[in-house]
């Protein structure tokens, strides 16, 4: 009898085994994500000048911890994220979102935008580097007077809502990064919403 006990739990852990292998092995290497990179440096970073008291000038103690929690929930976000980033749009317009340029392309931006119709998400084997948002749109918890580029999390999947009774845009997490032009070398052009659908081409969708 004892016998077959241990056979069967053998079987039983190999049968695991099998199963297990091919989850760690889709698991992202989050250490090389860029993203997380520069978030693990900056929370070292706030970590050391807390405990040697060098905050920087005008900035307080509480700022700091606010500062630190908000990378600290950035970072844990990656570390149970996936290996694409994904976006995904129910503001009931269209949404312009930023991915890899075409290869033909001339461009000498780093990426190219790329229209996603409402209540689509990008194709998981498509990188969503990030979303547009033009000139006359609000964003709760941003204070933004002209067009921006949000950066979305490496290996996150950002949704971008449109509040029902105010049409105010929502976020399901933190952007990574706000840009206005000339912050970085992605195309922010100066439009309106009424202006994005004639603009760009549409975005890979996931069906």
């Amino acid at each position: 009898m004892k016998l077959w006990k241990t056979i069967f739990l053998g079987l039983l852990l190999c049968f695991n085994f099998a199963i297990a292998k091919p989850a760690l092995a889709d698991r992202p290497n989050f250490q090389d994500n860029p993203d997380y990179i520069e978030i693990t440096n900056n929370i070292d970073k706030l970590l050391k000048a807390k405990q040697n008291k060098t905050l920087p000038e005008g900035v307080n103690a509480n700022e700091v911890n606010q500062k630190i929690a908000q990378l600290q929930y950035q970072k844990y976000i990656i570390e149970n994220g996936e290996e694409s980033t994904e976006c995904r749009n129910e503001t009931g317009k269209s949404l312009a979102v930023y991915g890899s340029k075409a290869k033909k392309s001339d461009s000498t931006y780093d990426n190219s935008l790329y229209l996603l119709p409402d209540g689509q998400t990008t194709d998981d084997d498509w990188n969503c580097e990030g979303v547009y948002l033009p000139n006359d749109v609000k964003v709760a918890g941003l204070d933004l007077n002209s067009a921006v580029a949000v950066k979305a999390l490496n290996g996150t999947k950002l949704v971008v809502k449109a509040n029902p009774d105010t049409g105010v845009y929502q976020f399901n997490l933190p952007p990574a990064k706000v840009f206005k032009t000339g912050e970085i070398n992605w195309d922010i052009p100066d439009l309106s919403q009424a202006s994005l659908d004639i603009q760009y081409p549409k975005a890979p969708i996931d069906d």
